[in-house]
């Protein structure tokens, strides 16, 4: 693992393997940047260089007290794009990490991305009248302390055990057991609650870049509509829906790797 130090003073560590255009990976909530290896070793195949960054908090980066906010992760984005030189990538998140993503797009803008690759997020969390594509169960009223035990069940998608044989694929390619964080510091439930109450749909359509959104039919935290309606409402907006869960990446890492070349050879990059 590389690291590099943020303008905060935090070290966090990356993966850096290939060479040519660059695929920035963001993982999700608990995981680290070792999660995306089988997304990692088909763009390396394919003539990319792929950079796959461990969040502060997750994998082997440094997990301070401070800076547990969307809008600190997005800035660590920044820090990091500039730490290694990149000019231009495409910036690929998946669940918190493309939460990820458009918070460093809501305040840093699009001259350094060639597209964004989003995998099974939501662009709002919070369900209501006009938005019924949200995190079940969760809605204004009860917004405050949803997330304070970690992430509940929802009762949707793939049972637990169901999910053992992507995890056990995962801990033979790596043949070793990915570094998780757990849910239950103060950080990492602060962490959950602002990302909760964010909501990215207007940075989205105003995005000047092509967009994928990857949802997994059977996402166990929200309906995979949710990539439908976002793409639908962006000027260069594209759609694949995977038959699995949240993990599409891990679940059904074969077809996740299709749509992400197809994407890639489609605009170009």
């Amino acid at each position: 693992m590389h690291t590099f130090v943020t303008d905060d003073d935090v070290t966090l560590s990356y993966l850096d393997e290939g060479s040519g255009p660059v695929v920035v990976l963001v993982a999700g909530f608990g995981a680290p940047a070792t999660t995306w290896v089988f997304q990692q070793d088909a763009l390396v195949r394919a003539g990319y260089r792929v950079l796959a960054l461990d969040r502060r908090g997750h994998g082997d980066s440094e997990a301070p007290d401070h800076g547990a906010t969307m809008a600190r992760h997005g800035r660590d984005l920044d820090n990091f794009l500039t730490a290694v030189g990149v000019e231009t990538a495409v910036l690929m998140g998946g669940s918190m990490g493309a939460s990820t993503v458009w918070s460093y797009i809501r305040t840093t803008g699009t001259s350094r991305v060639r597209g964004v690759v989003s995998v099974d997020q939501t662009p709002k969390m919070i369900n209501d009248a006009s938005w019924p594509h949200g995190f079940y169960g969760l809605t204004d009223a009860t917004v405050d302390g949803f997330f304070a035990k970690g992430i509940p069940a929802t009762g949707h998608g793939p049972s637990t055990f169901a999910s053992l044989l992507p995890v056990a694929k995962l801990i033979l390619r790596l043949r070793s057991m990915p570094r998780m964080v757990s849910s239950e510091t103060p950080p990492m439930r602060a962490l959950l609650d602002d990302h909760a109450r964010q909501d990215w749909r207007a940075d989205i359509r105003a995005a000047d870049v092509p967009i994928l959104m990857i949802a997994g039919r059977n996402s166990q935290f929200w309906p995979s509509d949710h990539a439908v309606v976002t793409a639908r409402d962006t000027a260069q907006g594209q759609v694949a829906l995977i038959d699995s869960g949240h993990a599409a990446n891990m679940d059904r890492p074969r077809e996740v790797n299709e749509a992400v070349l197809t994407f890639l050879r489609g605009i170009g990059y």
